[in-house]
């Protein structure tokens, strides 16, 4: 399923608050088709370019769009243009739909602020640049705004901090949307790290050791994740990633701070909880993560509760 994604584009935006959500998306191959919209067909943008081809505010969005308010580099001038008010009412009239989550909306930085002023947070969590936590709060004085966070969903808005924490929120959406391997690929080819929002739930190990450039602890990473319920021996491992046992063990503490074998084990638990929740039997579970038993699964779960 290919999901649209529309970014509102506003005099004065903010040029990496847009273009690094929209090129993670893009590297998410098919399944993003991207659209820009705005008052206007060109906007001057905050490193003194110009951007054309706008599209104009379309009167409705497809059901199951994500809609994108990337933030302006000076909030208190361009969101008090013509354009924003502009950009403000037509998001007005989209409130139904956001509100009952047929449409996704995702702020970054201070488009959070454009969101306040069309009436979209009340009673919501939410977040912003820190230099914009205040106003934040005065543009919308029922919304629950949160600091010190990355990025933060409450019933299909979400909100971000400052510029690049757009590429961490997209990401996530990635992730949710497309698999963690998908994700990893996206971000692994952009050369960035997962990060975590203080109310985001835990990444999935597949994606949680991955904050690191070694290419030997990397293919390490890629043989167990491919098949974690073979039953791998470390030299094995070793062998295939072109190192000792000794030193890949040495490497796994390193950057990851977790041995070969815990790490093996925390993909076994992924895919036994998994299959927990898709309704089968603790046995089954088990032998279809790689344990050996119930009681193996058993072990595991205690050792990391």
């Amino acid at each position: 399923m290919t999901t649209d994604v529309w970014f509102v584009m506003l005099p004065g935006v903010l040029a990496l608050d847009m273009t690094g959500p929209a090129e993670t998306f893009a590297l998410a191959g098919d399944a993003f088709r991207l659209h820009y919209i705005g008052p206007d067909a060109e906007v001057p943008v905050s490193i003194g370019l110009t951007m054309g081809n706008i599209l104009p505010l379309p009167e409705t969005l497809p059901e199951g769009s994500l809609l994108v308010l990337p933030g302006v580099c000076d909030s208190a001038h361009y969101y008090a243009t013509p354009q924003a008010e502009k950009a403000r009412r037509w998001l007005m009239r989209l409130q139904p739909a956001i509100h009952s989550q047929k449409i996704a909306l995702m702020c970054v930085c201070s488009g959070s602020m454009l969101a306040a002023k069309a009436g979209l947070l009340g009673g919501i969590q939410c977040t912003t640049h820190h230099d914009v936590i205040a106003r934040l709060r005065a543009a919308a004085p029922t919304a629950l705004v949160k600091e010190n966070r990355i990025f933060i969903e409450d019933r299909g808005i979400w909100t971000s901090a400052g510029i690049t924490s757009g590429i961490d929120l997209a990401l996530h959406l990635i992730h949710r949307l497309c698999g963690p391997a998908t994700a990893l690929a996206v971000a692994r080819e952009m050369v960035v790290w997962f990060r975590r929002s203080g109310d985001d739930p835990q990444l999935s190990p597949w994606l949680r050791y991955r904050n690191h450039l070694h290419p030997a602890v990397h293919r390490a990473q890629d043989l167990l994740t491919a098949e974690p319920q073979k039953p791998w021996q470390l030299a094995e491992i070793a062998g295939r990633v072109h190192v000792s046992s000794r030193h890949l063990t040495r490497l796994f503490q390193q950057h990851l701070g977790i041995s070969v074998r815990d790490y093996l084990e925390q993909l076994r638990l992924a895919i036994a909880e998994q299959c927990l929740l898709q309704g089968r039997g603790v046995e089954q579970a088990a032998l279809a993560a790689g344990f050996s038993s119930p009681r193996q699964l058993h072990r595991a779960r205690h050792r990391v509760a």
